[in-house]
Parts: C-alpha cells; sequence; structure tokens
C-alpha cells in the first residue's frame, strides 16, 4: 500500500474523504497536499489557458496575466516587490541560483562563504561544489539547540567574505535561527545574506523587509502548492551571475517558458498562507504539543531536539532512547512521519544536523521528525499517541512474549520489521576490510582455507582423503512471507558450500527474534522454509542457537566434505579464462522495491522464485569441468565478489554488460534511485578499481554493484568448458547461465566493465 493521506476533519480547506484514512499523515515538513483552492485555481489551465505567456494574442496574454497575478500574491505574502520575485523549480534551484548566482558574480571580490553546518543538502551541495571551484567555505557549528552563535559568526567574516547563507528554519528539528540579527551584520559589513525559507513560508512570518535578507528560497511545496514550483526573492540591486541561459523570461534572470499551471498554484498558495497565518499557526503549535505532552506520559526517556521555544509551531523531533529510528517508523503502524529529515529517510546513520547538535548516540539514533499540518486534528492526535506509545513498548525488553500477541496482525509483512534487507545489510566492505586487517595470521597448518583470499568458506583438512568445509551466513528479512524467508536464507547459506566445490553434510540454524513485536507462528514458519530447502539440499538441519533479537534475523551454519585437493577457492583463475554467472543480478533493488510496495506480483514472484534456487545443479556441472576459481555472488554484488576473485588471483578482468542478466525491471528501479544503502556502499568500495566505458550509466553501475541475496555462482574457467558449462545448465534453472566476460590477464585485480 502506498502512503496516500487522505484529510478530514476541522479544516474547512480539505473536503471529507469518502474513504476511511488509513494512515495519520505526520510528516508535512516532507512535503504538504496541494490545498483545494490551489487545486481549484489551477484547474483552469489544465482545462482551458494554455497559451504561451511571451506570446502576444489572447491565448498568450490570458497567461501572462495569471502568472503576473501569481507573481504578486507570492510577493505579497513576502512583503516585497513584484520586480524582487522571480519563479524557479523549487526550493533547490532557488538555493542554487541564489548562491551560484553570488559567488560567480561576485569572484572579483572575494571568494569566501560562510554557512551552517546544519544547512539542507540543496544548501551544502552547493556550497561543496563551490569549494571545488576556488571558493572558500567556513561552516559555522551550533549548539545543543541547532541555533548558531552570532560571535562565531563575526569571528568567521573576512575582507574576502561575499555571502552569508544561513537557513530560516531547519528541516529537522524546526529551529528558528536568528535571521534579522544575522542580516544586521552582513548589512554592516556590505556581505550579501541568502536565507533558505523553504520550510518557513507559510508556518510563520516571513516579510523580507523585517528579516533583513538580500535573496530568500520558497519551496512550492512545503506549503501546500504542487511540487516542481518555487520562487526567489532577489533585493533590489543584488546582482547575480546567470545559471540557465536561454530567452529573457523571468526579468531576463531565468530562462524556460514560464510552469503556468504550478505557478498559478504558488500564488494561490500564497495567498491562503498569508490569510491564515495566525490560525494555522496556533492550530499546528496546540497539536504540535499535544502530541509531546501525550508521548511523555507514555514514554519514558524522550529526548525534545531542537530549540524549546524557538522552533517551528508544527515540528517535534523526538529520540527515544536505545531504540532505532527505522525499526520504530516500522513499528508504528498507521502513522507516517520520518527518521530525520524526509531525504534521509533511507541513511541509518545520524543525521549531520542530530550530529553537530553533539545528541547522545543513544538517542540520536533513536529519532523520529513528527510534522504536523493544516489538516491535524485531535483525532489523528490521539490515535498517534496511542500508536506510538505502543510501538515504544513493543520494543522494549518488559514488553510481553510472542505467546500473547499471537493475533495481533492476521497477515505479517517481515519486511515491515526491519530496516536492513537481506544480504544488503552486510557490513560495509570499506570497514570489514579495516578490521580483518588486524587481526591475526592463521597458523595451523591444517587450514586449507582461511580468511586470506575473502573465500566464501574455511576449510579443515581432517585426512588426505577428507576436508570439511564450514560457513556461516545469516541476515534480515528480503521478502514478506516468513517460509520464503525462511527457504532463500537457507539457499543462500547452503550457496557458500556449493562455491567451494563441496557437498553439503548438515546446518545448523542461527536465529535473532523478536518475540514481544511477532507471533511464534512467525518463527515457525521460518524454520519450515529453511528445514524444507535443506531437505531439497539432501541434509538435515540438527538445531541451532537463538537469541532475541529487535529485528528477525535469520541463517544457518552449514558443514560440508570436500578432496582436499578439489577445493575450489578466489585464487586461481587463469590468464586465458572467461569468466561465468549463474543468476541474474538485481534482487538487491527489487527487495527494496518490494519493502516499498512499487513491486508487482509477477516481478516479485520470479525473483523470490530466483533466490529460493539452489546452487546446487551449477555445482554439479561444474564438477564434471576445469574449474579454476569460483565465487557465489551476494551482500558485496558482482563487481565486489568479482574483486576478490581479481585481487586473490593477481588477474584484471573484462565484462561485457550487454552480456550480464539483469531480471526484469531493475534497470528502471535503479534509474528511479530504489537502491539499497548496501548496494551504495559496494560501489563506493570498487570504485577506485573499476573502470566504466564512458557508456555505462551511473543506474548500470548501480546494477552491477547490487547487493544480491542468494545469487549466483561466478566461474572463472577456460572458454571451452565454459561453453559447455552454458548448454549442459540450460533448462536447469529459470535463467540460463550467461558467459559475461574474460581475464585480459595479469595484473593488480582490476575490472574494466565495456
Amino acid at each position: 500500500m502506498l502512503l496516500i493521506p487522505i484529510f478530514y476533519g476541522k479544516s474547512n480547506s480539505y473536503k471529507k474523504s469518502n474513504f476511511k484514512m488509513r494512515t495519520i499523515y505526520l510528516d508535512y515538513n516532507a512535503t504538504t497536499p496541494i490545498d483545494p483552492e490551489v487545486a481549484e485555481a489551477m484547474k483552469p489551465f489544465i482545462d482551458s489557458y494554455f497559451g504561451n505567456p511571451s506570446s502576444t494574442h489572447e491565448f498568450g496574454i490570458q497567461t501572462k496575466i495569471a502568472v503576473e497575478n501569481a507573481r504578486k500574491q507570492v510577493a505579497e505574502s513576502l512583503n516585497c516587490n513584484v520586480d524582487e520575485l522571480i519563479f524557479t523549480s523549487g526550493g533547490t534551484e532557488s538555493n542554487n541560483y541564489a548562491i551560484k548566482g553570488v559567488a560567480l558574480a561576485n569572484k572579483s571580490k572575494g571568494n569566501h562563504i560562510i554557512t551552517s553546518i546544519v544547512e539542507h543538502p540543496a544548501v551544502i551541495e552547493v556550497c561543496k561544489y563551490l569549494s571545488k571551484n576556488a571558493f572558500d567555505i567556513t561552516y559555522l557549528d551550533v549548539d545543543e539547540f541547532g541555533l548558531i552563535d552570532i560571535n562565531e559568526l563575526k569571528n568567521a567574516i573576512r575582507k574576502e567574505t561575499i555571502l552569508i547563507t544561513i537557513m530560516h528554519a531547519n528541516n529537522e528539528v524546526g529551529t528558528i535561527q536568528p535571521i534579522e540579527e544575522i542580516s544586521k551584520i552582513a548589512k554592516e559589513k556590505g556581505i550579501i545574506f541568502h536565507t533558505d525559507a523553504a520550510q518557513s513560508v507559510g508556518k510563520i512570518k516571513t516579510d523580507v523587509n523585517e528579516l533583513g535578507v538580500d535573496l530568500l528560497s520558497v519551496a512550492g511545496h512545503k506549503l501546500y502548492a504542487p511540487k516542481g514550483i518555487g520562487a526567489l526573492y532577489i533585493k533590489r540591486g543584488v546582482k547575480l551571475e546567470k545559471l540557465i541561459h536561454g530567452a529573457d523570461h523571468e526579468q531576463n534572470l531565468r530562462a524556460g517558458t514560464e510552469n503556468i499551471l504550478e505557478i498559478v498554484g504558488l500564488g494561490k498558495a500564497c495567498e491562503v498562507a498569508k490569510r491564515n497565518l495566525q490560525k494555522n499557526y496556533d492550530e499546528m503549535k496546540i497539536y504540535r504539543d499535544m502530541l509531546f505532552e501525550g508521548i511523555k506520559k507514555k514514554v519514558e526517556n524522550v529526548k525534545l531536539n531542537g530549540h524549546p521555544e524557538k522552533r517551528l509551531p508544527n515540528t517535534l523531533n523526538l529520540s527515544f532512547e536505545n531504540i532505532e529510528a527505522n525499526i520504530l517508523l516500522e513499528e508504528m503502524k498507521g502513522i507516517a512521519a520520518s527518521a530525520g529529515a524526509a531525504c534521509h529517510s533511507e541513511n541509518i546513520e545520524v543525521s549531520s544536523v542530530l550530529a553537530a547538535m553533539q545528541i547522545p548516540i543513544k538517542y540520536a539514533m533513536g529519532t523520529i521528525r513528527f510534522s504536523v499540518g493544516r489538516s491535524t486534528n485531535n483525532e489523528e492526535i490521539e490515535k498517534a499517541i496511542e500508536i506510538i506509545g505502543d510501538a515504544v513498548a513493543r520494543l522494549s525488553p518488559t514488553m510481553s512474549s510472542s505467546s500473547e500477541i499471537e493475533n495481533v496482525d492476521e497477515e505479517i509483512k517481515l519486511t515491515n520489521y526491519t530496516h536492513g534487507l537481506g544480504c544488503a545489510c552486510k557490513i560495509r566492505p570499506q570497514y570489514l576490510e579495516r578490521v580483518l586487517k588486524n587481526l591475526g595470521i592463521v597458523k595451523d597448518p591444517n587450514v586449507l582455507v582461511g580468511k586470506e583470499n575473502s573465500d566464501d568458506a574455511s576449510v579443515y583438512k581432517i585426512s588426505d582423503e577428507i576436508a570439511i568445509v564450514q560457513s556461516v551466513d545469516f541476515f534480515t528479512p528480503i521478502v514478506d512471507d516468513p517460509y520464503d524467508f525462511g527457504a532463500i536464507a537457507a539457499a543462500n547459506s547452503l550457496s557458500d558450500i556449493y562455491a567451494m566445490g563441496a557437498k553439503p553434510l548438515f546446518a545448523l540454524n542461527i536465529v535473532g527474534f523478536p518475540d514481544n513485536r511477532l507471533p511464534e507462528k512467525v518463527l515457525s514458519q521460518i524454520l519450515k522454509g529453511a528445514e524444507d530447502k535443506a531437505h531439497e539440499a539432501g541434509i538435515d538441519i540438527l538445531g541451532g542457537h537463538t537469541v532475541e533479537d529487535t529485528e528477525p534475523k535469520f541463517g544457518l551454519v552449514v558443514t560440508g566434505v570436500i578432496h582436499p585437493d578439489k577445493i575450489l577457492t578466489n585464487s586461481n583463475a587463469q590468464e586465458t579464462d572467461v569468466l561465468v554467472l549463474t543468476k541474474a543480478l538485481g534482487t538487491g533493488i527489487l527487495s527494496t522495491a518490494l519493502k516499498r510496495n512499487l513491486l508487482d506480483k509477477k516481478k516479485a514472484e520470479i525473483f523470490i522464485k530466483l533466490m529460493k534456487e539452489l546452487n546446487n545443479k551449477a555445482s554439479e556441472i561444474a564438477k564434471t569441468l576445469q574449474i579454476n576459481a569460483c565465487t557465489d555472488v551476494t551482500g558485496f554484488g558482482l563487481l565486489g565478489h568479482l574483486s576478490e576473485m581479481t585481487k586473490a588471483s593477481k588477474i584484471d578482468v573484462e565484462l561485457l554488460y550487454e552480456n550480464i542478466p539483469v531480471l526484469e525491471g531493475v534497470m528502471e528501479l535503479a534509474v528511479a534511485d530504489i537502491i539499497p544503502g548496501g548496494t551504495k556502499n559496494n560501489l563506493e568500495h570498487v570504485q577506485n578499481i573499476v573502470e566504466f566505458d564512458k557508456s555505462i550509466s551511473n543506474a548500470t553501475k548501480y546494477i552491477l554493484a547490487d547487493a544480491q541475496t542468494s545469487g549466483g555462482l561466478l566461474f572463472s574457467l577456460p572458454k571451452s568448458d565454459a561453453e559447455k558449462f552454458v548448454k549442459q545448465f540450460k533448462g536447469k534453472d529459470i535463467f540460463e547461465a550467461k558467459i559475461i566476460g574474460k581475464v585480459k590477464g595479469t595484473g593488480e585485480g582490476r575490472i574494466f566493465v565495456r
């Protein structure tokens, strides 16, 4: 189910829906719905008025009048002149134009810019870009409330300072900066002052004359206008270098035919916001405080972040001690909120804002931003307090066991109980590599394969005829069905044994389970899925180990057997070999789409079936051929696991992307940035050893680095044997094995993608 908020209740601005509201929307700082008055104002420009405002005939005149009327509405809400306002595509463009425009127009005067460490990425990233292009950036720290220190600002000013850019109100904690004081300092020093007011316009008074700013950014979708529209206030006399070149639209400051429909919407939204500003302020503050007081009564050790008074009336940023925010968000079923800013929702690390405020880690990791809006009502707040209180209680160690929650949910969706997904939740390869370097060297001569080459399993020699192969693997749910999760986890664990060329003997369960969040029948189904998959592999699961955890986790310790002379490792790829892959890529991306309800049933069924497929058939065929090196492709992605092979074998390889099998729909999802964090970490890890052809897109790079769960085997073998393998494998799996590249020769472990 997509989170589509349905609004009803006290506000006359919103019509009651014919459908019952299933989700309480408390994420208005992320975006707002289009106000009905705004939608009504826009409608004629969908149905009737379509002219180009630059045209002189009646069709153009109609839309030109609409644009200028909207400009007047926005100008009135900011108390500026109409010629001091231009329309942009949103807050991000406004910030880019303000900062880059000032920098480029004034580079002969100086190259120093002052900003704060808690700015939105639409400011921080612009400053980072300028710092690579001869500009010097000072980032001001903030106190425990998120406020900058005025004295620190004064001390940071130099003769080369040309711009100060400090946000009006913070998007995460709501803290309102002392803009009037800053503007006075800037004016005294002759420095241009810009403020990002994306979160403040429409919530608090933003009179540019009272604030004293030279530039101010507006984002339409934060004040009940459409997405994709914004505005930039440019005080008379402030010169900006033009960023978008073309015709002389927007007073020759921003080229491009005007977005009439959304400009009209922004104008109306500003008019409505100005008209109801005090009323909306008072009501939002009431509901914000009501929510806070209610949560405090139900939850111990909850911490308020942001200034207690100098804060947006709608923003409540709370930290829950020793609870991870992503897990709490999943547990708060029926509430839409954010773990920090919405654009950081998939990042489980502490946000830069909380880090700058020095929030203790035990609180920072459990931070949720609630933001109320115009349609929030008593019923929603009371229900939200109940849901939040119960969710926190379920995540506490004293909550009842699963036997008492047996009937909580009729349908269990496992991915709702974890922030990680399958092998994508592995520790970052960069981090793991550093840690492993500090471990000692294995000296036992019977250890035939240890940790030296990042092989899939360890091998211990028992006799001249027998060696024991052992591996352990476990992860968080990658699919919603518990039985399927158990089966996939088992197939993934068994894959390590097959990758070594061994035969599995038996397995042990390894379980982490939140018995205060999930009924015991879920664990039974997970274990049943694993047991059936083990039986398919011809082995039994003999027991195992369980711990209570906040998230469900499952896997197997698998023991296998092999002749000491027939072990397959990473380290023996030959100069004349080619590379064969036995399963298609994309399971990490597809699992992320599944968790977000963006994957249709057919695609889900295919990729689940693929992950449940054992690698035993590929392993059996490989035993009849000359395999020089092998690994399975799992959490570190194709590029990550291939790099382990190239480094261990001291070779360079070439991959042909067009030959690499990819699951249907993966490219479209990658382009839409539906990419797990583990995949992004993987790509970062291999960037120094992988050389991509210029035709390889960013989306393609992510697919090649995608964190796979129960992925295929990757073989390095002679071309003639590879062709035999592909022919024999055909029809034994739902995907055909493919020759995806070749060894270029000896080298330093580099990978070339063509």
